[in-house]
């Protein structure tokens, strides 16, 4: 009896530990659904991120597929953002990008006064909170996608990280939906496009991309310089000249390694965790023999 109790305490603890592990395991299991959730008043909610209570859990989460103006600039990363947002929306004042982000603020918490349901499958959104946040849908009470209200009230944008929704609309096709709300919403000028300047918004998104092309150059020219001299072969590499690209890690390295030899640098299409996004930004730094 004693070695029944023992094993059935340790099955509970296993299930415990993947429990709360499932943040790193569910995303490929799908998403799992949350009713009767409720939003949590905190000051560090804003449009597309916030605290909920679902099934007994606080969750922080980001919502997918948009992005909402900011609440302030309470930091150097925040005041970037609303720099880029200005530009983005067409505005002549960032200030006024704050206004809306707080009536995006006030409009969650609006739609959100009643019990709704939540979708995630517990993906990392990375962001400045203590405990991390994660991917989420959120449909109202009334059954209507929150992140799409947000946009066709003009309180929000299409950007971001997106996924097949819960009711099966793949992330492509999310996508060109959420975009075709956006341009409803500019033409109608509602929300924060009831502000913009049409006569500046192409001039203020151009400087916004120029600036983030000297930026992007200027990583690139320290990555080449702290990158190895010459083309690492594939076959010959070692592992720490193979972490020293980057996006290749411990990981990554031993599965190279493991996958020679090879016969050409696409060869590494065959490694797991090396698609052809990665391969294009590798493929530079190799080379297969002489």
């Amino acid at each position: 009896m004693n070695s029944l109790i023992k094993l059935l305490i340790k099955s509970l603890f296993l299930t415990a530990i993947l429990m709360f592990t499932g943040i790193a395991l569910s995303h490929a299991a799908g998403l799992q659904k949350f009713s009767d959730a409720r939003l949590i008043n905190n000051p560090a909610n804003d449009g597309d991120s916030f605290l909920v209570k679902a099934d007994g859990k606080i969750l922080h989460v980001r919502l997918y597929f948009v992005d909402c103006p900011e609440t302030s600039t309470s930091s150097k990363a925040d005041a970037q953002r609303v720099r880029e947002q200005t530009r983005y929306f067409g505005l002549s004042d960032p200030a006024r990008v704050i206004h809306f982000g707080n009536k995006a603020k006030t409009s969650v918490k609006d739609r959100l006064a009643n019990p709704f349901t939540v979708y995630t499958a517990f993906a990392n959104a990375m962001g400045r909170s203590s405990g991390g946040r994660i991917y989420a849908f959120i449909t109202t009470s009334d059954g209507n996608d929150l992140a799409s209200l947000l946009v066709k009230e003009g309180l929000a944008r299409t950007r971001g990280t997106g996924r097949k929704t819960p009711d099966g609309i793949p992330r492509n096709e999310m996508i060109k939906r959420l975009r075709d709300i956006e341009i409803s919403a500019m033409l109608k000028r509602i929300g924060i496009w009831s502000e913009s300047n049409p006569d500046r918004i192409a001039e203020l998104r151009a400087k916004e991309r120029s600036e983030e092309g000297e930026l992007q150059e200027i990583q690139n020219q320290v990555e080449k310089a702290n990158s190895p001299k010459g083309l690492l072969d594939l076959n010959t590499a070692t592992e720490k000249e193979l972490q020293s690209i980057k996006g290749i890690g411990p990981v990554l390295a031993g599965r190279i390694i493991a996958g020679r030899p090879y016969k050409a640098v696409g060869d590494l299409l065959k490694v797991k965790g090396i698609g052809r996004k990665k391969l294009e930004k590798i493929r530079a730094y190799f080379t297969v023999g002489k």
